[in-house]
């Protein structure tokens, strides 16, 4: 389900910048801002740097890009 949402235009501008770069739609450069935000500020000791694996992380096991771990 999708809702309309009021963001600033500031925002909306800054998110047409960084959405060119990070190949997202608008749309999807908000998204993915709030779900960062919402990690961090779920867990305010966790570094962006380790959000962001974490998210890669499960983007790619979610396209199959995972192999199992064999321990030696």
């Amino acid at each position: 389900m999708s809702s309309a949402v009021r963001v600033s235009d500031s925002l909306v501008k800054y998110a047409k910048t960084v959405s060119k770069v990070e190949n997202r739609s608008v749309a999807g450069q908000i998204e993915y801002w709030a779900q960062i935000g919402k990690i961090a500020e779920e867990n305010p000791d966790m570094p962006f740097s380790l959000i962001k694996d974490i998210l890669k992380g499960l983007a790619e096991a979610d396209s199959g890009m995972v192999t199992e771990y064999e321990f030696d």
